[in-house]
């Protein structure tokens, strides 16, 4: 049922003004014919979606299943996009790769069409893509602003850019989102090749706020601390400069080029760090400017957000941190990618991996134990309290703050009454039961109302 101009249809529905959709599995008379597998066929188009046609497609179509007298077909959703002239990848941006629908069909667009589209196109922004997902989530991201004194209200996604003009959320707010399908890779080889990998993790799917955390306390890990003694002199040293290797980590992420489906990359070897960011010098910016410190967001939308919670400064101050320490030459671009490599400032042999290894296990050890004794103090201090009170004298307690707090959190309670959070929710529970309470507004923004 796929033919050679499904291609070209998509083309022409994303230079046109209303984009448009396509059906799989009906014919031109409208009879429904039907597809046999069309899980498979829906892979079949989006591989050749996402593989033959340019700029990227990203978050521009959706496609669906329906059945009609038992069979199955596709719909094809596909948005105006934001980059035209799209073009077929193979034919390039001339009249042979651009079509435009006129009607019913489709026709080749002349190369003075082609011009002009391409001199309004508008660059491909996380604000401009539409997130491939509409039900989103934020509690990671709310709990990241409330912890540096921001107030969360009703406009606190609007107002960060998440939303577009048509109430949508945007690709930027599937990266912030709680969960999303986009992860940043860590990679750990043996020695300086990748011949022997001996640790592959991905940190992510949640917001890219959480992600970026992870990765630095990942690298905070790895990059190791080696002594050296000379004489009388004791030297430590960090593998790698830790503000630089800090501040690449975050411009790899924050100037990630995400449209291409691509996130960042680091690679660990026992002579460097590599990081890899998918996309060239944004906005054709030169390597002389880029290097002069000029500033050129390419996702304006997490510089903002990473600015707001500290995890990067002024715009272009993480450069000349870098280059503080480090020459130019350790970074390399091209069309598809930056990198930058990091040398540990003295050759380490092999062994180095297991001098990093015994510092995570320590460190994972360490937490374990942290967890378990905390464990174990709660479920004492638990068993005191509740040989102290009997269960009607608890379900007081809690009445008893709630009446002078009645816009108290499960946590205030909890802390208030030494009491653990599930046995704050269990007498909650009882209280509302029985009719002693009950809870007026959200959970955000309600509070508690005593009954006489």
């Amino acid at each position: 049922m796929l033919t050679e101009k499904l291609e070209k249809e998509v083309v022409a529905f994303l230079n046109y003004k209303e984009g448009g959709y396509l059906y799989i599995g009906i014919a031109d008379d409208g009879t429904v014919c039907g597809i046999s597998d069309p899980d498979a066929t829906q892979l079949t188009i989006i591989n050749r979606i996402k593989d033959n046609i340019s700029p990227s497609t990203l978050g521009l179509f959706d496609i669906e299943t329906y059945h009609h007298d038992e069979k199955a077909y596709l719909k094809i959703t596909i948005s105006s996009g934001p980059e035209k002239p799209y073009y077929l990848t193979r034919y390039g941006m001339s009249p042979r790769g651009c079509y435009l629908r006129v009607g019913a069909g489709i026709q080749q667009m002349s190369q003075q069409k082609i011009d002009e589209y391409y001199a309004k196109r508008t660059h491909n922004t996380l604000g401009l893509m539409v997130s491939p997902i509409q039900t989103l989530s934020f509690a990671q991201l709310k709990i990241y602003y409330e912890e540096k004194g921001y107030t969360i209200n009703d406009t606190f996604l609007r107002n960060l850019g998440l939303i577009n003009r048509d109430g949508e959320y945007n690709y930027a707010a599937y990266l912030l989102a709680d969960t999303n399908g986009v992860s940043l890779k860590v990679a750990r080889y043996f020695g300086s090749d990748k011949i022997d990998l001996i640790e592959n993790e991905e940190l992510g799917y949640c917001s890219l706020v959480k992600a970026t955390t992870q990765m630095l306390d990942k690298l905070e890990l790895i990059n190791i601390t080696r002594t050296k003694i000379t004489g009388k002199e004791r030297i430590e040293k960090r593998l790698v400069d830790s503000r630089a290797l800090r501040e690449a980590v975050i411009n790899a992420i924050v100037h990630n080029d995400y449209s291409r489906g691509t996130a960042p990359t680091v690679e660990i070897f026992s002579d460097r760090i590599m990081i890899t960011s998918a996309g060239g010098l944004p906005q054709n910016l030169t390597e002389e400017e880029f290097f002069a410190g000029i500033s050129a967001p390419r996702n304006q939308e997490l510089m903002r957000i990473f600015r707001d919670l500290n995890l990067v400064e002024q715009l272009g101050s993480g450069l000349r941190r870098i280059l503080a320490k480090y020459d130019r030459s350790i970074f390399v671009f091209s069309p598809n990618y930056l990198r930058v490599t990091f040398r540990y400032d003295e050759p380490q042999d092999e062994t180095i991996n297991e001098t990093i290894n015994e510092t995570i296990n320590e460190t994972i050890n360490e937490t374990i134990n942290e967890t378990i004794n905390e464990t174990i103090n709660e479920t004492i201090n638990e068993t005191i309290n509740e040989s102290l009170h009997n269960e009607s004298t608890l379900e007081k307690l809690v009445l008893d703050y709630l009446k002078k707090n009645p816009k108290a959190t499960y946590a205030d309670i909890a802390r208030e009454t030494t009491l653990s959070r599930s046995t704050v929710a269990r007498l909650i529970q009882m209280l509302q039961k029985n009719g002693s309470i009950i809870r007026v507004g959200s959970n955000k923004t309600g509070h508690w109302q005593i009954i006489p």
